[in-house]
Order: C-alpha cells, then sequence, then structure tokens
C-alpha cells in the first residue's frame, strides 16, 4: 500500500463539529443555576401528606407527634417523630429516599398537612383531645395538685407562623427584574439595528429620520414593461425619452442635452399612474425606489426633512434609479394657505427641503424624480417649476380604442368564451371607466360566473360585472308597497320618455325599477364620448334629468322624495353653466371657477354680493324653464308614458327596443349608436343590464 492510500485511511470521512461558542450559552448556565437554587434538593427531604381528622386523632391521642405548626392561620402542619416513623408501617407513607438527586440515603423526617375551616374551631377539636387524655390520666388521681399538674403535661402546643410564598411577593421582584433585563436587551438590539441599518429601511426608534422608501431591485422585483401598460400610448411616448436616457445617457449629454430631473404624472384616480412609473424602471432596468408622500410626514418634528434628505443621499448611492413619489400633494400643498398653522407646518418643512434636494443633486447624476397625483392645481408653484418638475405627464380616462387594448391585457388570465366576448363591445360599454375599474369588471364578472357555477365566463356575466360596479347588488327582496312600486315606475319611466324625445339627451339602453344600492329604481344610458358640450346639450340633459319628478306631479298631482339624486345633479349642472362656463346671458362671458385649486383655503367669494343674487336667480330660471318643458313633453305624450309605465310594473325592466316600440324610433341617431345600445338590449331581455347610470330614483 502506498503513502497517499495510508493517508487517506487516515483522514476521517468527516470531521466532528466544532463546538463555537456564543454568548447565549452564559444565559443558558445562570437560568440553570438559577433553576437550581429555587427549585434544587438540599441535604435533607420533608415530604409532606394531607391527613383527615379522624386520622390525625389518632395520631394526636397516641402521642406520635413531635410538634404542630399552625401556618398563616390556614392550615396546621402535624410534625411526626421519625424513629416512629420508621419503626411504624402506619406511617410509611412519610419515608422518603435524600440525598443528591436521589441517592439511597434513607430519612424519616415528615409531617402531615391538615386544612381546617377556621383556627378557632381547630382549637376546639384539640380542646376533646386534651379533654380525652385528662379523663384517662387522671381516673386514679385524687390529689388535686397531680391532676393540675397532668392537664398543664397533657396541653398541646400549637405554634404560629406566617410564611411568605415565592410565587407572591418574592416572584413579583423577579418578575419586574426579568422586565428590566429584557428592556434593556431591546433597546441594546434597536441601537445595533439603527447602526447598522442601509438605505433607511428598519433601525428601530433610532432610525425615525430615515426614509422608508422601498427599494424594488432591478433584477428581480421590477418585472413590469410598457407591455403590462395598455391604454397609455400618449403618456408612454412622454416617458420613452426617461428609459431612453437612462439607457444611453452619454447619447444626450454628448450634445449639452439635459434629460428633466422630474416629471409628473397627473390625471384621475385607477388611470395607471403608478403602474406607468413601474413600467418605466421596468424598462430602463434600473433600482426604483417606491413611497407615498405620506411617508415622510411623522408626529416629530424635523422627521420629513431628515428622510428626505436621507431618500435622496440612498438614490445617489444607486445612481442611475428612479425615485417615485405616490401622491405628491400629501407635502406638496401650495405653502403658507394653511391659516390654522402658519408657515411653522411640519409638512412646509418637508416641502422646502424637497425643494432644495431637487436642485442639489447635479445635473448628470442619473436620478429621476417621478411623482404621482389627482391634485395638480394645489401644488406649489416652485415645486412645478423648470428644473424640478419640468413636465407634466397627463394620464386621462381612456377612450374606446385605449379600453379596448385595456380589456385584452386583463382577459389573458380569465377563461372566457371568445366566441361571444367581444372588446369592442366591452369597450363601447364602458365609456368613462378608468383602467382600473376593466380590471376590477373582468374580476368580478369571473367571480360571477364562479357563483353560478360555470366553466367559463359568458358575455352575460361581463355585463353583469358592469351592472354590479356602477349600481350595486340588486335588492329584489326589498319590501316596496304596491303605491311606492307605482310612484317609482312613473318616475323612471318620466326619465326614458323625456330623454327618447329630446335630440341631445343620452341614447337610452333600459330601465329599472328593481333597487339596487341606495336607488330604488333607475334609467340607464350610453353617453356619447366629447370633449366639449354645447349649451343645448347641457339643457336636454338637464331636462331629461328633471322627467322623473315632473312624471310624478303630471300623474299623481304631487310629487315625493325620490328625485334627490336627480336634484342634486342639475343643480350643479345650472351652477356650472351660469357660474364657470358662462352660458348665462345675463352674467354674461364670465368664468368663477379657480383652476389653480387655492380657493379651498379662503373666505372670500369671487363675485359680489349682488352678482351672488344674480346667480341664484339665474340657476333658479334654468332649472324650472326645463322642469317646465320636460312637463309640456310627457303631458303630450301621457298615453305613451302610461303605456311605458305599466310595461315597468309588470316587467320591472325594459329596455331601448320596448321605448323604441311605443315612441318610434329617434330620427336623429346614427347607425352606430343604435347598433351599439341594441347589442347591450339583445344580449338577454330577461336580467338586469346596464352601462352607464344617468339618473337613479
Amino acid at each position: 500500500m502506498n503513502n497517499n492510500n495510508k493517508k487517506n485511511l487516515k483522514t476521517p470521512l468527516s470531521k466532528p463539529p466544532k463546538f463555537k461558542f456564543n454568548v447565549y450559552w452564559i444565559y443558558l448556565i445562570l437560568i440553570g443555576a438559577v433553576a437550581f437554587i429555587f427549585f434544587g434538593k438540599s441535604d435533607e427531604t420533608t415530604t409532606n401528606k394531607d391527613i383527615e381528622w379522624s386520622k390525625l386523632k389518632n395520631v394526636l391521642l397516641n402521642h406520635d407527634y413531635d410538634s404542630i405548626v399552625v401556618v398563616n392561620n390556614e392550615f396546621a402542619e402535624v410534625y411526626i417523630n421519625s424513629q416512629i416513623i420508621k419503626d411504624n408501617d402506619n406511617y410509611k407513607d412519610l419515608r422518603v429516599k435524600n440525598g443528591f438527586w436521589g441517592s439511597k440515603t434513607t430519612t424519616n423526617n415528615g409531617f402531615y398537612t391538615y386544612k381546617f375551616v377556621n383556627y378557632r374551631d381547630f382549637r376546639e377539636q384539640l380542646k376533646t383531645i386534651e379533654d380525652q387524655w385528662n379523663a384517662r390520666d387522671t381516673v386514679n388521681v385524687q390529689s388535686g395538685e397531680e391532676k393540675q399538674k397532668i392537664i398543664a403535661e397533657n396541653r398541646i402546643n400549637v405554634n404560629t407562623e406566617v410564611r411568605k410564598s415565592f410565587w407572591g411577593e418574592g416572584f413579583s421582584t423577579i418578575f419586574w427584574l426579568v422586565i428590566m433585563v429584557v428592556m434593556w436587551f431591546l433597546i441594546i438590539r434597536m441601537v445595533r439595528g439603527a447602526a447598522g441599518s442601509g438605505g433607511g429601511i428598519g433601525g428601530g426608534i433610532f432610525s425615525v429620520g430615515k426614509s422608508k422608501a422601498r427599494l424594488y431591485d432591478k433584477e428581480k422585483d421590477v418585472q413590469i414593461t410598457f407591455a403590462d401598460v395598455a391604454g397609455l400610448e400618449e403618456a408612454k411616448v412622454e416617458v420613452m425619452e426617461i428609459v431612453d436616457f437612462l439607457k444611453n445617457p452619454k447619447k444626450y449629454t454628448n450634445l449639452g442635452g439635459k434629460i428633466p430631473k422630474g416629471a409628473l404624472l397627473v390625471g384621475p384616480p385607477g388611470t395607471g399612474k403608478t403602474l406607468l412609473a413601474k413600467a418605466v424602471a421596468g424598462e430602463a432596468r434600473v433600482p426604483f425606489f417606491s413611497l407615498s408622500g405620506s411617508d415622510f410626514v411623522e408626529m416629530f418634528v424635523g422627521v420629513g426633512a431628515s428622510r428626505v434628505r436621507d431618500l435622496f443621499k440612498t438614490a445617489k448611492e444607486k445612481a442611475p434609479c428612479i425615485v417615485f413619489i405616490d401622491e405628491i400633494d400629501a407635502i406638496g400643498r401650495a405653502r403658507g394657505k394653511n391659516l390654522m398653522s402658519g408657515g411653522n407646518d411640519e409638512r412646509e418643512n418637508t416641502l422646502n427641503q424637497l425643494l432644495t434636494e431637487m436642485d442639489g443633486f447635479g445635473t448628470n447624476a442619473g436620478v429621476i424624480i417621478l411623482a404621482a397625483t389627482n391634485r395638480a392645481d394645489i401644488l406649489d408653484k416652485a415645486l412645478l417649476r423648470a428644473g424640478r418638475f419640468d413636465r407634466q405627464i397627463h394620464v386621462e380616462l381612456p377612450d374606446v380604442e385605449e379600453r379596448k387594448a385595456i380589456f385584452k391585457v386583463h382577459l389573458k388570465n380569465v377563461k372566457f368564451n371568445k366566441d361571444e366576448v367581444d372588446t369592442d363591445f366591452l369597450a363601447k360599454q364602458t365609456p368613462g371607466f378608468s383602467g382600473a375599474d376593466i380590471a376590477n369588471i373582468c374580476n368580478e364578472a369571473a367571480l360571477i360566473a364562479a357563483r353560478h357555477d360555470k366553466k367559463i365566463v359568458g358575455k352575460q356575466d361581463f355585463l353583469d360585472a358592469v351592472d354590479r360596479i356602477i349600481g350595486g347588488l340588486e335588492k329584489r327582496n326589498k319590501i316596496i308597497s304596491p303605491k311606492e312600486k307605482r310612484v317609482i315606475a312613473y318616475h323612471e319611466a318620466g326619465h326614458a320618455s323625456v330623454s327618447w324625445l329630446l335630440e341631445h339627451a343620452n341614447p337610452l339602453v333600459k330601465v329599472t325599477i328593481v333597487p339596487r344600492g341606495q336607488a330604488l329604481g333607475a334609467a340607464w344610458y350610453l353617453p356619447e364620448e366629447r370633449q366639449i358640450t354645447t349649451k343645448a346639450q347641457m339643457l336636454d340633459q338637464i331636462i331629461s334629468t328633471l322627467g322623473g319628478r315632473a312624471a310624478e306631479e303630471v300623474v299623481f298631482g304631487e310629487v315625493s322624495t325620490g328625485a334627490l339624486n336627480d336634484l342634486e345633479r342639475i343643480t350643479k349642472q345650472a351652477y356650472a353653466m351660469v357660474a364657470y362656463y358662462g352660458l348665462n346671458d345675463e352674467i354674461g362671458n364670465l368664468s368663477y371657477y379657480d383652476s389653480t385649486g387655492q380657493s379651498e383655503y379662503g373666505f372670500n367669494k369671487p363675485f359680489s354680493e349682488k352678482t351672488a343674487e344674480q346667480i341664484d336667480k339665474e340657476i333658479h330660471t334654468i332649472v324650472e324653464t326645463a322642469y317646465a318643458k320636460a312637463k309640456e313633453i310627457l303631458v303630450n305624450n301621457r298615453e305613451k308614458l302610461d303605456r311605458l309605465a305599466e310595461i315597468l310594473i309588470t316587467r320591472e325592466v325594459i329596455f331601448r327596443e320596448d321605448v323604441e316600440n311605443i315612441f318610434g324610433k329617434r330620427p336623429w341617431e346614427d347607425a352606430t349608436t343604435r347598433e351599439t345600445t341594441a347589442q347591450q338590449t339583445n344580449t338577454n331581455t330577461e336580467s338586469d343590464n346596464a352601462p352607464i347610470n344617468e339618473g337613479n330614483n
């Protein structure tokens, strides 16, 4: 055998694990020592047993005890003579083995525990024993002096003792000591966390001034690209320049170009601002810091400014990167407008630090700030100036083509009937819906199909999902009296009749008197997607909205409270016509609309009291004129209104074709609009479907 083989034989197959000393071993040893002190065995072990009075009486009569100790006036410990325990088998239950952890050394020291009700009764019991002794020992004694001596010798001596339990006062001392030790270790861990926390995340109480931004890793966390963002084509074109700069910065810097330091995404809720920001990070493949504007706000003074400084310090270390601040209006509101807190507002201090940091880092540092808000009008002007948020990217509600693209994205994971469900149809049925609304429709349709034990999502499920999101769940079990049902039917028939006979009213889809959400009934329309609205269109809209109340007065001679929502909407529309859009001849071409959004902090109206009275008068005139027009239409078509209402009472839901059969076709509707609403109607005439609610009761 060669030397190499010998070496191999001597080499062990596996090395024994090495013992590594840890500070926790000290804690374990200390805990064991304390347990041994309190619970360990001593040099002698004493055992005890509970005893009843019948047996204790014999023990006392036979003088087998050494002493009696009453503890805390609760129980008595009767100690038995050790020699008697050893010799008398009646007390073998008190024999124990003693020594260190169960050695064979035998001792016979024990006692019985007798639990009495009260100490006085126990003394009476002992007195009976003494009387028996005296009667026995003095039976042949004649001398009174000897009797007194015997009685004195037969007296049972009882010692009293007060004991404090370890689990009482002693334990409370140890308990508070343990609490102090635990708190000390927690403070030590917080200090260590504060010293070792990087990037401002975590760190305990000592890191309160650290940034709360969450870092998404460019390789693992950020997986969203522009392919996942549909319906934002114009916005994607604008942010594509930012992505290109992060990928190829020299392309711009070599020519002396400067990329915008910040971009502000502005748009209604649910339009995809946050998703677009994540897609920018995913396309650029750079670190992405995400936080909300409220993350800077804290109860401690100076914390917001400290977190801003820490955020930009960390961002520079990770450059090139993107910092996304969602809902920036939480700290970006115009300064000096809060009259209650004045200039010492902590939010304003945070904003001042943000403004300083955005101007502080170098132009080509590779750090780009993206922010999102729904209220760009209330932001501080210094935040929007050149050099900070250089450009505003408007993320608006999607149009019909963009909604079609959004539906295609969200339908990827939905099992639906491709022959039945058409994205073109769904896009046309959802005007005014945001991307988040469309995602909710797809999810709700799947839930509805699953609720009916379907294996695939159908067209009707999508239409029911639209109804569910807009109007809420049906409440067919809601108790409505026949009289109330008739009033609701005429109210909704009035909406349908007036809107059908007005040129600029929205095309009708259906009318229902089935309660949904807070509405007892509703007339559903498919509004036209337009960018501007004329005065005639607004007036026709007001007239059709008042058709429900007008029908109540024409038919029943009185009105009800069911038109609350209608009155609220037409009052706002009339006020906007007069005070905002300059569509009133008396007020003229004036607008009192404040596009800066700062009017919420003011206490003065932008017009005089005389003008306010005139505005109120013109609003009243517009509404009352429209109401008279609605009643005129219904009076002239009273027979058709009655027929429509009776059908509605019978079937509870009527569609476009029912109204068309009674009133005839609308001459001003084009073929496209007629086809779109007809598709909705022909889907299922037995169920309650509706894309848009334009006047609930």
